[in-house]
């Protein structure tokens, strides 16, 4: 009888092992959460005289070393956090709580992760190295105790995102404006803010996140409209401050506020209406408003210094 097997059945069945596990190493890194580290960018972007190749070039490499320490300090929280993940109803698939990734593995992975972000920070700029393991060590404390208490674990993730265009700044050689420092931290703030309500909202558990007994949905409320307000005040400051606009070259910075106005108009309501707020990054990658709203802000602010 001659043999009816396929003889690339191996192969395929090969290949989609293979392809198992590569999405359970992206799972492990947290890939989707990259694009945070986009702020890294955001000095570059807002000096026109610093731009070209060669230094966009520099300073995606020190967003990609951002991503690389991101991603070690996510296996360390992954790890601390496995036992409580395997009693949670979405975080059990995570590749440590479900046993698909070996702690083993995901030491090493650590290891080379940290050895990449680091050495090539350091590789970069010696400053910009030390920074980066700044970064590493609120993010570690963050992982290990901070985020177990309320209010310092909002401070920290927004603290993060001011050390990310601190980082930037520092490779392109020019001190970061004040404004752009506040307003980042106040953005990154009210996010957070968001995120710990839709936590609250879900019933997530003190057994989960324990920063949750010092927060109430009112309390959260308040918060967010006080970091709000604040937010979109220094904002609209910045975009007419006479230094801010002699620098950038244009009068119309105030042009891109409606922008900003309706992106975070929108995540409140996604926040308090919808109540789905859930991953920050998974609403601004895929909620179509707000990705409008971000494109074009960017296309105006563009258009204002560049054009």
């Amino acid at each position: 009888m001659p043999d009816t097997r396929d003889p690339a059945a191996p192969a395929a069945v090969g290949d989609a092992a293979a392809g198992g596990r590569l999405r359970n190493y992206l799972a492990l890194l947290r890939a989707h959460q990259w694009i945070k580290n986009v702020f890294v960018l955001a000095p570059l972007f807002f000096t026109p005289d610093a731009l070209s190749v060669a230094m966009a070039l520099h300073v995606l490499l020190g967003a990609a070393c951002f991503c690389a320490v991101s991603s070690a300090v996510y296996i360390v929280n992954d790890f601390v956090d496995r036992e409580a993940d395997r009693r949670h109803p979405r975080k059990r698939h995570r590749p440590l709580a479900a046993g698909t990734i070996s702690t083993v593995e995901a030491f090493l992975a650590f290891s080379v992760l940290v050895l990449i972000g680091v050495g090539g920070a350091w590789l970069l700029a010696p400053p910009f190295a030390a920074l980066l393991v700044a970064y590493f060590a609120l993010n570690l404390a963050y992982s290990l105790k901070l985020k177990h208490l309320s209010i310092v674990d909002l401070l920290s993730i927004s603290a993060g995102f001011v050390l990310r265009v601190d980082g930037g700044a520092m490779l392109i050689g020019v001190p970061p404006s004040e404004w752009i420092l506040l307003c980042t931290g106040l953005l990154a703030l009210f996010i957070a803010i968001g995120k710990r309500r839709d936590d609250l909202v879900k019933d997530l558990g003190t057994e989960h996140r324990p920063s949750l007994e010092g927060y109430t949905t009112t309390f959260l409320d308040i918060a967010a409209t006080m970091v709000l307000g604040a937010l979109l005040v220094s904002y609209a400051i910045y975009t007419t401050d006479a230094a801010v606009m002699a620098r950038l070259g244009s009068e119309r910075l105030y042009l891109t506020v409606p922008f900003v106005l309706a992106g975070v108009l929108r995540y409140v309501q996604i926040i308090v209406v919808e109540e789905r707020s859930g991953s920050p990054t998974t609403v601004v990658l895929t909620d179509r408003f707000m990705i409008v709203t971000v494109l074009g802000w960017m296309a105006t602010f563009a258009v204002l210094i560049y054009g």
